[in-house]
């Protein structure tokens, strides 16, 4: 692998980790990137998932503290998740290429819609939370009925397309949970790393020859120490991370993501000048004033 796409791939991987931490769709970074570089999307998504779960762990490390008292729904939720995303890598793994190759296109699209409009959910999820002023520790069995359903679904997604799958779990959470924003993301950590998890044992076992390992490998490194980064910015700065705004703008990831060409029928993309991949994380800035 030529040097130069090894470092490309890596500041890659290191936007991605910081950015699935605190908001999630990392994805929209790395899987463009090997598809440019000239990986086939089936192998671009097992190996960005493989290398990518070092990068979600670290995010769960860091938002540890916020996991204080949710492990009541989460030992339902987990469960949901990997369920899920035992499902989703099923099906990449047995359906044909070409229908993942004809999906692309559409998850591509549904995840970019998902950046554009994540800051909206954040802030409706948290405005919800504040408005009911309920006690989170007690869900009815209902909510938690339509969190743990919704929460498999996710994993579905997941486990077979990465992409904006914590917005998701998001949109889930702030849809039926009373609880603060810093807290949703906590636990969105702990789902999304249950279904990289899932997701990359079953690709290593049912088609290791298919990973590329060197690329899995940058993306793991790149992810991980991106993963620290992000924990520490968005545990920091709570209301920052929480209103998903950097100086009254939309966060980096909805510019860094953009494609400017379209998927074409056996998958390439035209990424020319479409990643900036060097500012994909910005210095740690707290925005107190975003409402």
């Amino acid at each position: 692998m030529p040097v130069q796409e090894m470092v490309l791939i890596a500041l890659a991987a290191f936007g991605a980790g910081a950015i699935n931490v605190v908001a999630g769709s990392g994805t929209l970074i790395t899987f463009p990137t090997l598809i440019a570089f000239g990986y086939p999307p089936v192998v671009a998504t097992m190996s960005n998932a493989v290398g990518l779960t070092v990068g979600s762990m670290t995010g769960v490390w860091g938002y540890r503290r916020e996991l204080s008292g949710q492990w009541s729904r989460l030992k339902w939720q987990i469960p949901a998740v990997l369920l899920g995303a035992l499902i989703g890598s099923f099906l990449l793994l047995h359906l044909p290429e070409k229908t993942f190759v004809t999906v692309v296109p559409v998850l591509l699209i549904l995840a970019l819609v998902l950046v554009v409009v994540g800051p909206k959910i954040q802030a409706w999820a948290r405005r919800r939370s504040e408005a009911q002023g309920r006690d989170a520790d007690h869900v009815p069995p209902g909510r938690m009925a339509a969190l743990t359903g919704g929460n498999f679904l996710v994993g579905i997604y997941g486990g077979y397309f990465t992409a904006a799958q914590g917005i998701m779990q998001i949109a889930v959470m702030g849809a039926l949970l009373p609880e603060s924003m810093q807290r949703m993301n906590a636990a969105k950590n702990v789902l999304a790393m249950i279904t990289n998890i899932v997701a990359a044992l079953a690709y290593t076992i049912v088609a290791f020859d298919r990973v590329s390992w060197t690329a899995a490998g940058i993306i793991a490194t790149g992810s991980f120490l991106g993963g620290l980064a992000g924990a520490r910015w968005g545990a920091g700065c709570p209301r920052r991370a929480a209103c998903g705004h950097r100086r009254g703008r939309p966060d980096r990831p909805v510019a860094t993501a953009l494609l400017t060409g379209p998927v074409s029928s056996t998958g390439a993309v035209d990424l020319t000048g479409a990643v900036d991949l060097t500012g994909a994380v910005d210095t740690p800035r707290c925005d107190l004033s975003c409402e």
